[in-house]
């Protein structure tokens, strides 16, 4: 019979299993992402037409494109060079080309231009006209449907991002904003959170950006001591209603309440922020 080791202080046997070091954790192997099993035929952006239209009230029927004397500035030589479009030469600048080489001109119609991807120079001269919008001119510009889809993506998205703000957050935190925005907070919260999610389908960016925003809880706590004659406006200033002393001067012209306001967030008005705040949630 083997003999068991005891521990010294409580005389426990301590059998050799207990003795030998737990085996490490075996390390968690990497999940990797699915692919989609869908087969998709996407097409060759390469091989797509390209279409320019005219832009500024330029054009009609027919519309010629500038093309004498044209200077471009060349990032691979550091120089302005010049340019010119002929469809016979495989550059488009005249120092490339060859003494045959014969211009022509570029032509939009209805405004319009459509350039196939097996007319690579005539691209290559409309993306560096100096008249494209792209390069500052006023001309024409290349119709991006790209960028267009991607906008409006991004912007129904920060709707999305806007109006589940309004779904996720209480009452108690949405009525600082509607304040904000001078909605009626004296009715049903469906109503306010109506009112609420048409200002954010305008305005998505601009009501995101209002929550958690010092700017806005201070004007709400503002407009609250005015209406529970907290605080008063009388004669251009701003005074305690209780004592009568003043708050802060209204200068001629400006909004009592945005004064306010901005005298809240200052180190000066802090503490009449606080005092405010105080005295709102006694009334609470």
């Amino acid at each position: 019979m083997t003999q068991e080791k005891t521990t010294v202080e409580r005389g426990r046997p301590i059998s050799r299993k207990e003795t030998s070091p737990a085996p490490e954790a075996a390390p968690k192997k990497a999940v990797k992402a699915k692919k989609s099993t869908i087969k998709r035929t996407l097409p060759n952006e390469e091989k797509l037409p390209k279409l320019y239209e005219t832009i500024g009230g330029k054009g009609g029927v027919f519309f010629k494109l500038r093309a004498n004397r044209l200077t471009v500035f060349d990032k691979e030589t550091g120089q302005r060079r010049a340019i010119r479009y002929c469809p016979g030469e495989p550059s488009i600048y005249v120092d490339e080309q060859s003494d045959q080489a014969i211009r022509e001109h570029v032509i939009f119609r209805n405004k319009m231009l459509l350039v196939r991807y097996d007319q690579p120079t005539l691209k290559e001269y409309l993306d560096k006209h100096p008249d494209n919008h792209a390069n500052g001119g006023g001309a024409f510009k290349l119709i991006d449907k790209t960028v267009d889809v991607e906008k409006e993506i991004e912007d129904e998205f920060l709707i999305h991002d806007a109006i589940s703000l309004i779904k996720a957050r209480p009452i108690e935190e949405l009525l600082p904003v509607a304040m904000s925005l001078k909605i009626n907070t004296n009715q049903k919260d469906l109503q306010v959170k109506r009112a609420l999610v048409l200002y954010a389908k305008k305005k998505p960016q601009t009501f995101i950006e209002m929550f958690d925003n010092p700017l806005v809880h201070a004007r709400t706590s503002v407009m609250q001591a005015l209406d529970f004659q907290i605080i008063s406006e009388k004669k251009g200033v701003i005074v305690w209603s209780d004592t009568g002393k003043l708050v802060v001067s209204v200068p001629v012209g400006q909004d009592a309440i945005d004064t306010m306001t901005r005298f809240c967030l200052t180190d000066k008005g802090s503490s009449v922020l606080n005092e405010i705040n105080r005295q709102l949630e006694e009334i609470a």
